[in-house]
Order: C-alpha cells, then structure tokens, then sequence
C-alpha cells in the first residue's frame, strides 16, 4: 500500500485504492459534493479527521478539487503503523497523522468541521462505541461512506475475504441495519441531511451506502 500510493504523491499514478493502482480516478461525487459544501459554508475551508484513512487515499484521490479550496487540513486518524509510515512519507502541512480522534482534536489550532468514516466502521470490533466516542466532540458534521447495509434490516457479522490478486487475507465484516444506524444517530442528536448509494458492490444480498449527518442546534 505504501508504495502504492507514494506513486500517486509522486505523480507515477493517477489512483491508489487498497494497495491498488488504477489508470483512471473513480470518484465518488457525492461524496465529493459534500466535502465541497461543508466548505462553502466556511469561506472556502475545511478541517476534516478522516478515521481510518490509511495514508491519505481520499485525499489524494480528491485533491484536484480539493485544491482549488482557500485551506484543507487533512487529518487521518489511524494504526500505529500507518501513523508512523504516514508521517515519515507523506505529512506535510495539509495531511496529517495521529493515533486518536482525541489527540488530533486536542491539537487542532482551528475547529474541526468534519469526521469521515469511509470503509471503516464495518471492520471495527465495536463500531458503536466508537460513533458514540465521536459524538462526544460535538463535531458539526459526520459523513459515513461505503458502507454496508443488509436488505432485511438485521445487523450480520460476515467474513470478508480479500482477492488474491491484491493480497492474502480475511477480515470480519458487519453489515448494518439501515433503520437502527439512523436511530442511533438521531438519538446522538445528529439529524439526517443527505443519503446516496456507494460505490462498492459484493455477492451477498447487500447494499453499500453514505450518509450525511448535521448536529442539531450547532453553536
């Protein structure tokens, strides 16, 4: 993955996606679209904690767009390893690394607008608790990407197997009920903005989604 994506920072690539190199950026516009409003509404700046976004692939991915805005601060929060690769190669003055939500709010110089989970929850022991860890900021939007749902609105715990031909492993893997997320969410005091369809796709019956969500009342 490291390689990878110093292809991408170094301009060998146009777009690194699990460790992947592709020949065309696929981006998810809705996605996009959101960042670009959230920073609209702030004279053309965004300050955003991307949990779990390995070494800044979002942000490479949407940097193009990015860069037309007045200041990004990227920050990913993520896995001891990923935070020391991310700082040795890749940190410079818009992305940055840190070990928790709280270490990179605690040293944030301006407020924060934005956590993105995207791909992430699904793969977290206690993907609630975490949410709820995250609302304790009071953080003014919370945008939830690529995200798997099941069709019947039970929550299952599935086995998540990765190609060979990107590398050798398995992970597990929740797949949410739809209904009990947004309650969560609505009873954290987050209401519901906007929902669009994600880009991914699996074999079971399933849909992949994002969401994004405001805090009631923000001062």
């Amino acid at each position: 993955m490291t390689s990878s994506l110093l292809k991408v920072k170094n301009g060998e690539a146009v777009y690194e996606r699990d460790s992947v190199i592709f020949d065309k950026i696929e981006y998810s516009w809705e996605l996009l679209a959101m960042l670009m409003w959230i920073a609209a509404q702030n004279g053309g700046r965004l300050n955003l904690i991307d949990f779990g976004g390995s070494l800044g692939s979002t942000y490479f991915q949407n940097k193009k767009f990015l860069d037309t805005l007045n200041k990004v601060s990227w920050n990913v929060v993520e896995q001891p390893d990923f935070v020391k690769a991310g700082t040795e190669l890749f940190q410079n003055e818009i992305l940055r690394f840190y070990p928790s939500i709280s270490d990179c709010y605690s040293n944030s110089t301006e407020k924060i607008d934005l956590i993105l989970f995207s791909s992430v929850l699904q793969y977290l022991k206690n993907p609630f608790d975490l949410l709820k860890e995250a609302f304790g900021f009071n953080i003014q939007y919370i945008i939830v990407d690529r995200t798997g749902f099941t069709l019947n609105n039970k929550q299952r715990l599935t086995v998540q197997k990765v190609p060979s031909r990107i590398y050798e492993a398995s992970y597990p893997c929740w797949f949410f009920s739809e209904k009990n997320l947004l309650a969560f969410f609505e009873e954290s005091n987050y209401e519901l903005v906007a929902d669009f369809d994600a880009l991914d796709r699996v074999n079971i019956p399933s849909i992949y989604k994002g969401f994004v969500f405001q805090l009631k009342d923000y001062a």
